[in-house]
């Protein structure tokens, strides 16, 4: 294969590649009150995966700052998906709480959904995410 056609023949797949590709989603965790351990964020595709971290279809994590920080999902596929968030001081891994059940860390989910007695249903978590735009969400935690 000549140079020329080689270069012909990238030219000509490279809008194939940029098609195939799927779009990027930032998820964005405001509201940290301090730099304590981590954040963490969990991406879910359905109700019967929805706050059950290993069936999430990411799971993400960054040292904590006061203040906000963001995560990148990379060629998401179109999709309904949820995000459940939680800044998690002491590194546990899982959301702490009081005796009662209640979270002592800061937690929020995407839409800014709230649950009652409880966490919020997929469905009221859940976007529409079109796979071809590149999206932000932003999720306040609730301290």
């Amino acid at each position: 294969m000549t140079r020329t056609t080689t270069l012909a023949l990238a030219l000509l797949l490279s809008p194939l590649a940029a098609a195939a590709r799927a779009a990027d989603l930032t998820v964005t965790v405001t509201d940290i009150d301090n730099a304590k351990g981590s954040v963490r964020a969990a991406l879910y595709d359905s109700e019967a995966s929805f706050g059950k971290p290993p069936l999430a279809k990411a799971a993400l994590k960054t040292n904590a700052v006061a203040g906000s920080v963001s995560f990148v999902v990379h060629d998401l596929p179109a999709g309904k998906y949820a995000v459940a968030s939680f800044h998690d001081e002491n590194d546990s891994g899982k959301l702490t709480t009081n005796a009662l059940g209640v979270p002592t860390e800061g937690y929020g989910f995407s839409n800014d959904a709230q649950g009652v007695a409880g966490p919020p249903k997929f469905g009221q978590a859940a976007f529409d995410f079109d796979g071809k735009t590149d999206n932000t969400i932003v999720i306040h935690l609730n301290n």
